[in-house]
């Protein structure tokens, strides 16, 4: 039984990092391609209610991945860059990965925003490794 709870444990972990995740990348997108990232166009770019985004910007502030003000922009932290980049590293390996294989273009990019957050960093040696074959 305890092996069963620490898998789930795991995974509501996994889950938990793969929201981080996202949203981190997410404002880095809207920082390069607007300057800066607000709630609002986090929510939209999201399709949430502000309100849901408050509370997921809210958990990643306490936990440090970013900073913001009350009517403010919303800024990555050292760490949430960091992050963000880890993350758009493994989506494009994935997405280059599943083109070469003969994916198509549109589902490659949805199945590689999937696959980035649970891909193993073995896995990801493997993928670039073929890649380059």
């Amino acid at each position: 039984m305890r092996v069963k709870s620490r898998k789930f444990t795991q995974l509501r972990n996994a889950h938990h990092r793969e929201k981080a995740e996202d949203y981190v990348e997410m404002i880095q997108d809207l920082a390069d391609q607007q300057g800066e990232a607000r709630l609002t166009d986090v929510a939209k770019r999201f399709g949430v209610s502000t309100v849901t985004a408050h509370k997921i910007l809210f958990r990643l502030q306490r936990e440090k991945w970013i900073t913001s003000k009350p009517y403010r922009a919303i800024f990555l932290t050292p760490r949430g860059k960091r992050l963000a980049m880890e993350s758009k590293r493994r989506h494009k390996i994935v997405y280059q990965f599943l083109k070469k294989i003969g994916v198509p273009e549109e589902i490659a990019q949805i199945d590689a925003e999937g696959m980035e957050h649970h891909v193993s960093s073995e896995t990801l040696k493997i993928l670039r490794r073929r890649l380059k074959k």
